[in-house]
């Protein structure tokens, strides 16, 4: 398990570094439009990741 855990958090921050390598100004842009959002807004879309990441594991175990 914890193998497992400790890939999944590799791979993670693998796909995070990707846009600041890649594309450093969109990623910039990217960060200034979430300041400006509310807290709300943020919190949704931190929901919206999490239920997208459940329904890709759910795809992956079937």
């Amino acid at each position: 398990m914890g193998t497992i855990l400790l890939t999944a958090f590799a791979l993670m921050l693998i796909i995070e570094g990707v846009l600041p390598f890649v594309m450093p100004g969109v990623w910039r842009d990217t960060f200034r439009r979430l300041i400006a959002m509310s807290d709300g807004q943020i919190r949704f879309i931190g929901l919206i990741s999490m239920l997208a990441g459940l329904l890709l594991l759910y795809i992956a175990q079937r």
